[in-house]
């Protein structure tokens, strides 16, 4: 089976109705029909709920529409990877690229350490790493 690393981000736009939802879904298909594995750090699952939450707090859906959202989202299959080197990477990542924090570094760590494509929502994390790591997509890019 071959990986590909999913930020959450990109499977937020899967489960709550945003201007680029339609091509989080379309890509999502095709990894389906190419029999790709959705894989991401294990901090994944955390950043979705609080998201979501964030969401709920704000107005922006209401707690039934969150509650939904979550259960959508828990659904996904994402295979989760953990290693402490994954975090000395992203760690070192994060440094190289002059990120503020290091939770977007744990995707791009893991892409290097499965040697598979990474895809992204964050047009700024997709701009700081593109030119450092040939395997950083982001979704505005995609076409179906």
């Amino acid at each position: 089976m071959t990986w590909v690393v999913v930020d959450s981000g990109l499977a937020l736009k899967l489960v709550l109705n945003e201007t680029d939802s339609h091509l989080a879904e379309a890509l999502w298909q095709r990894w389906l029909r190419d029999d790709l594995q959705p894989v991401a750090p294990s901090l994944f699952y955390f950043e979705v709920t609080a998201v979501l939450r964030k969401h709920v707090y704000r107005g922006s859906i209401t707690p039934e529409r969150g509650a939904q959202a979550l259960q959508q989202a828990l659904k996904f299959k994402v295979k989760l990877i953990d290693s402490p080197d994954l975090h000395e990477r992203a760690w070192r990542l994060a440094a190289e690229l002059n990120r503020p924090t290091a939770y977007d570094a744990h995707y791009l760590a893991a892409a290097e350490e499965l040697k598979c494509d990474f895809w992204t929502a964050d047009e700024r994390l997709y701009n700081s790493a593109r030119n450092r790591l040939a395997c950083v997509y982001w979704l505005g890019n995609f076409s179906s």
